[in-house]
């Protein structure tokens, strides 16, 4: 039996593989990582736990979004099908990161 963290892994893991192909050498400096939740409280103009966060290239390292387990599977709880969000989430992280609509990412989410 595959644990939740396991699983929710492997849908991560399959976004990165289906926009990798999407975004061809921009690709090259993003890197998609899970943590359970997010290391602090939100600030005070966030409306709740943060989903995911972006943290930009520094030195050697890439672009990193991050994708919070515990917050995303909350969310999916109230909104229905966990890949749905967690597609949605990383959609919108990647646009935000290259400043391109969501479309751009996944024409399936516009």
């Amino acid at each position: 039996m595959v644990s939740r963290a396991v699983a929710f892994d492997e849908l991560v893991l399959d976004c990165a593989q289906r926009y990798e192909g999407v975004l061809g050498a921009r690709w090259a400096d993003v890197e998609l990582a899970v943590a359970d939740v997010p290391p602090t409280d939100p600030a005070p103009w966030e409306d709740g736990p943060a989903l995911a966060r972006i943290f930009p290239a520094e030195g050697a390292h890439p672009h990193r979004v991050v994708v919070y387990r515990r917050p995303v599977e909350t969310l999916a709880a109230r909104e229905g099908d966990l890949a749905s969000v967690v597609e949605l989430v990383v959609a919108r992280q990647l646009a935000e990161l290259l400043g391109v609509d969501v479309e751009d990412i996944d024409p399936e989410l516009g």
